[in-house]
């Protein structure tokens, strides 16, 4: 008997062969991750750019337009002129408050859409822009305040307790904090919350005309004050959530397997819920309630970075600070020498854009 023949396989391509492409002669092998990464710096690069031009735009645009070169030479020089005026002391303020504002929206969107699993949640789910219009009415209707300050540290109270109470009430039970439980008490509180505000303003003229101003939501009329009342808590909130990222991409594998990696589930929920009460407690405070925001921006940006949190969070501030700036811009152009308020023209540009979203593709599951 001969030797057995050795089989025949040697000649044939491999798996791994069949599913990728060859590589040419002398060409570095692919790196699919860095790739991957390229791509992604180079969304953020243009997120970036965009986001730029919807700054200046936002400060050379409105009832008085002012060419590039004025707005650079009012912000680099000493002169004196109408022009820099309105350049430095109206247009910068609102349109580094609208920055801020946009981004904590978007931010806080992506934050409580991954928590909750639910691609229809928006940053007023757990009750936080509820809260704050109750401790607006509260402030108005007992305390008599009247100015965009004053009501700024009501509001931002009165979304740290409604969110409290509602983190509070979502914990009941064997189960603790969980996305359904938490989506049902922030539901029933705004419920609560939106009636007893209806209650006051519908009984009280002077309440109701003070409410409503703030109720539309604007950006305009907010001096350096209210940015600088609520800037450290926007930059510290945009921070954080930046740093929570990666503990949400753990916890959106499933409960079992994030507590198998060793981490806290129920106090990376709380944590969560408070980046994202002091995101959107300081946003509404600031703007009032602007609609649309945390829950169109999230689902662009999760088209153009994936689920990785890492990267969906900067997305959705970057894109979110540009939509709050451009629609802004909008609202002072479409009927100048008066403006149409942010919150507004939101509302306008953002229900069609999420029917859109939703008819043109199937709302991802979270």
């Amino acid at each position: 008997m001969g030797a057995a023949a050795a089989p025949a396989t040697s000649s044939l391509p491999s798996l791994a062969s069949l599913s990728s492409p060859p590589e040419l002669p002398g060409e570095p092998p692919r790196d699919p991750l860095a790739s991957t990464r390229r791509r992604r710096l180079g969304v953020l690069m243009a997120l970036l750019l965009l986001t730029m031009a919807a700054m200046l735009a936002s400060v050379a645009l409105g009832a008085r337009t002012i060419s590039p070169g004025d707005v650079l030479g009012s912000l680099l020089t000493d002169v004196d002129s109408t022009d820099a005026t309105v350049v430095r002391e109206l247009r910068i303020p609102r349109t580094l408050l609208g920055l801020l504002v946009g981004a904590a929206l978007g931010a806080a969107g992506a934050l409580i859409q991954g928590h909750t699993r639910n691609p229809l949640a928006d940053p007023g789910l757990l009750g936080v822009s509820a809260g704050a219009a109750l401790a607006v009415v509260l402030a108005i209707w007992l305390g008599g305040v009247q100015t965009v300050l004053g009501t700024v540290w009501f509001a931002f109270v009165g979304a740290f307790v409604a969110s409290v109470v509602v983190f509070t009430l979502g914990s009941l039970g064997r189960g603790g904090a969980t996305p359904v439980t938490l989506a049902l008490a922030g539901a029933a509180m705004s419920a609560l919350l939106l009636a007893l505000t209806s209650a006051i303003v519908l009984t009280d003229a002077r309440t109701l005309d003070e409410f409503r101003f703030w109720s539309v939501g604007s950006i305009a009329g907010r001096d350096t004050t209210v940015l600088s009342a609520v800037a450290p808590f926007l930059l510290g909130g945009l921070l954080l959530a930046v740093a929570h990222a990666r503990a949400l991409d753990t916890l959106s594998l499933g409960v079992d397997v994030a507590r198998s990696l060793g981490q806290h589930v129920t106090r990376t929920r709380f944590i969560g819920v408070g980046i994202i009460t002091v995101l959107t407690g300081a946003a509404v405070a600031a703007a009032g309630p602007i609609a649309f925001v945390g829950l169109v921006v999230p689902h662009v940006a999760r088209a153009l970075a994936g689920p990785d949190h890492r990267w969906l969070i900067p997305y959705a501030a970057l894109l979110g600070a540009a939509l709050l700036l451009l629609t802004d811009v909008v609202g002072r152009l479409v009927l100048r020498p008066a403006e149409l308020q942010v919150g507004i023209v939101m509302a306008l540009v953002g229900a069609p854009v999420f029917i859109a979203i939703v008819r043109r593709a199937k709302l991802p599951a979270l």
